[in-house]
């Protein structure tokens, strides 16, 4: 005689399965019956006060204020020509480390302090430990990084 195909533990999943189906049925049945009950539609609305609150009740009609298609921007905001905010991309700092075997350092801005990871690529003069320089701030891959690194003249 052959043998069923179907296993034990097959047949238990096949039956939670149907019980599944069977109760999902049961719950849809279930809001309907009670929907017909209460008086409401299958389908529901959500409105949207003038609040920014959602509602069940539609908005009041003589709140309604009319805007033109013109005057609706799309946009990024213009900036008044009193908000610009001047910033100067040339920093100064000092050199607080510097391999030249491996070509690469830290520059410590004189500003905020913050350490600043260059490469011997970003650098236009050579520089050693403990000179002054000026730089521009580049954003790297873990971080900002100091670019277009050039000595200043020591007052003599």
């Amino acid at each position: 005689m052959a043998k069923s195909q179907q296993t034990f533990n097959k047949s238990e999943k096949e039956k939670k399965r149907l019980k599944k189906r069977e109760e999902k049925r049961k719950k849809m049945e279930a809001r309907k019956a009670e929907a017909k009950l209460n008086g409401k539609k299958g389908i529901q609305f959500a409105y949207v006060d003038f609040n920014g609150n959602l509602t069940d009740t539609p908005p009041d009609a003589t709140n309604r204020v009319e805007v033109e298609v013109e005057d609706i921007q799309i946009s990024v905001p213009k900036t008044l020509e009193g908000d610009k905010e001047v910033f100067d991309p040339v920093r100064n700092g000092s050199v607080s480390f510097f391999d030249h075997s491996k070509g690469f350092g830290f520059i410590i801005d004189s500003e905020n302090q913050e350490k600043y990871f260059t490469h011997v690529s970003g650098l236009i003069d050579e520089i050693n430990e403990n000179d002054k320089v000026s730089f521009e701030l580049e954003k790297g891959m873990k971080g900002m990084n100091a670019v277009k690194v050039t000595l200043l003249k020591q007052p003599e």
